[in-house]
């Protein structure tokens, strides 16, 4: 059996309003940060983005206060993130805000040196530490990477998906839930288009543990576990045509 690769270098981005922020942070990166290999760097959230889609980086590092568009903002744009995000902001109080928006690490200005190397240290510890999720020779099976290696899961048992930024949870029904650094998008790919149904960005549900559908106040759907998954208004028709072909096939 082939060694998986060790990943010893990542690419990344700077997006910063400031020149003296992006400045400042690509020379420190360079003079002190080997493993990091700086592709470009962006004034904006609209040229972040268009940076993005170019370089196809392993990491951005994302200023919060920018006129306009914010961090925030830039990473709404992304239904589905390939990248690894660190905050670098003058501004300690977006902490929990940024954990929730799912980045790798938060670092404040002006920039610690030694944080920043423990940064870097954790971001090659994060792109090392899963293997890419393939599906089992099995069909009715996945691969979830774990600590000490993978767990098989039955497709049937899946409930829903929910994205956490670069993570994703995975629902199940004997409710040992787990949380992987994989995008959506991966088991969107992986998981059968028949059985599975993208109701948001952040969530792809099970249609077969679907208990009830709600458009009063906002479209939603409740699992059979009890949680409420929102339903984007776009996709509304798709999932009752889903729903019926489904019905009728039972």
């Amino acid at each position: 059996m082939t060694a998986p690769t060790i990943i010893t270098m990542l690419t990344s981005i700077i997006v910063d309003d400031e020149l003296f922020g992006r400045e400042n942070l690509r020379i420190v990166i360079e003079n002190y940060c080997p493993e990091i290999e700086v592709l470009g760097c962006a004034d904006s959230v609209v040229s972040a983005r268009e940076l993005v889609n170019i370089q196809h980086p392993d990491v951005v590092f994302l200023d919060i206060n920018m006129p306009v568009l914010d961090g925030f903002d830039f990473l709404d744009g992304f239904e589905d993130r390939n990248f690894l995000v660190v905050f670098v902001s003058a501004h300690e109080e977006f902490g929990i805000r940024a954990v929730k928006a799912g980045a790798a690490d938060y670092l404040l200005k002006p920039l610690n040196i030694k944080e920043l190397k423990q940064t870097v240290k954790n971001l090659l510890t994060l792109k090392n530490k899963h293997t890419k999720i393939e599906p089992f020779h099995e069909s009715d099976k996945i691969a979830v990477p774990s600590s000490h290696g993978f767990d098989l899961i039955a497709i049937d048992d899946l409930i829903r998906l929910e994205a956490d930024g670069c993570y994703t949870t995975i629902i199940v029904t004997d409710g040992k839930n787990k949380t992987v650094s994989r995008t959506l998008k991966e088991y969107e790919d992986t998981l059968p288009k028949g059985c599975f149904f993208r109701a948001h960005k952040s969530h792809l549900i099970n249609l077969k543990y679907v208990k009830d559908y709600s458009s009063f106040g906002g479209y939603s759907i409740t699992m059979s576990d009890g949680s409420k998954v929102e339903l984007s208004r776009r996709k509304a028709p798709d999932f009752i045509l889903k729903i019926k072909a489904m019905l009728k096939t039972t």
